[in-house]
């Protein structure tokens, strides 16, 4: 390890452990933000990207399992490990219910399994430091990735404005359950990445290109979803679009996506400096979708 591991916040750790939740789409609208298509889309976004991106994250988290040595740290791998699955599976499951509506994402997620299997995916390296260093550079950008998930996680959880709006309160269930998760696991990456490497410019590197990575993914998945929406004319997704919904709540704000960089970059940077557990687990507690997995798993004798 190359650097000093920066200092987390003792009280935000808890037991990770996967909920198997599920969801009905039967009765959410194609607008399920109620006259926001844009709003709507740009956080379907979500649907495309995450079944594949954590599923990768399965399966490089599964190869570097061997390399961990804290077992503490190595239950909490084996318990991110089984909530991304569920996150993977819950957001693949809306995708049927898209296409029911007129939007057949799969143009989309084709690409995005590309990416992910593909250009991200294992390469035919010799053992050795080449095939080690492909393995911390995918750890570093999980990271990265997971700076942002957590980051959406604590403000899906905070988005009152959507109540008000009157979005649909299953896939508002589905963000939230997600977003509590995200929030309750965000240090497991970065303590991944700290245990086997810690190098700081390999974080900056995998962070500028995950960054990069996730915006335009972004906004290419908007634009595909508007201007595929059978319900709209001439549909379109902007930047000044994202930045009118951040400012009325509705979608995160461009300040405060600019500001969490300088945060992530810093030397003293630990993601249990941010968010807090306690309102995450609190959610959990009363998801419906939540209580009634907790309901349906047996009991311990």
């Amino acid at each position: 390890m190359s650097n000093t591991q920066p200092a987390a916040v003792a009280s935000e750790r808890t037991t990770l452990k996967a909920r198997r939740v599920s969801f009905a789409w039967d009765r959410t609208p194609l607008h399920w933000v109620p006259g926001d298509p844009f709003t709507t889309h740009t956080i379907n976004v979500l649907h495309l990207l995450l079944p594949a991106g954590e599923r990768w994250f399965i399966h490089v988290y599964r190869q570097v399992l061997p390399y961990i040595h804290d077992e503490e740290l190595r239950q909490d791998v084996i318990g991110f490990i089984g909530q991304e699955a569920m996150h993977s599976q819950a957001h693949d499951d809306v995708l049927p219910h898209l296409k029911e509506q007129g939007l057949d994402p799969t143009p989309y997620t084709a690409q995005v399994d590309w990416l992910f299997e593909k250009l991200l995916g294992d390469r035919t390296l010799p053992p050795g430091r080449a095939r080690e260093w492909w393995l911390l550079e995918r750890v570093a950008t999980i990271a990265a990735i997971e700076h942002y998930t957590a980051f959406l996680g604590d403000w899906i959880l905070n988005a009152d404005e959507l109540d008000r709006r009157g979005a649909d309160p299953t896939m508002l269930d589905l963000l939230r359950w997600h977003g509590a998760e995200e929030v309750e696991h965000r240090s497991v990456a970065f303590d991944v990445f700290m245990h086997v490497d810690g190098g700081y410019r390999r974080r900056v590197r995998t962070w500028a290109t995950a960054f990069s990575a996730l915006l335009f993914l972004w906004q290419r998945g908007a634009r595909f979803f508007m201007e595929n929406d059978p319900a709209l004319l001439d549909g379109k997704a902007s930047f000044g679009q994202f930045y009118r919904s951040g400012r009325r709540g509705t979608l995160p704000s461009t300040p405060s996506m600019l500001r969490s960089i300088p945060r992530y970059l810093s030397r003293s940077y630990h993601p249990s400096q941010e968010g807090s557990t306690a309102q995450a687990v609190d959610y959990l507690t009363r998801s419906p979708a939540a209580v009634a997995a907790e309901a349906r798993t047996p009991k311990a004798l």
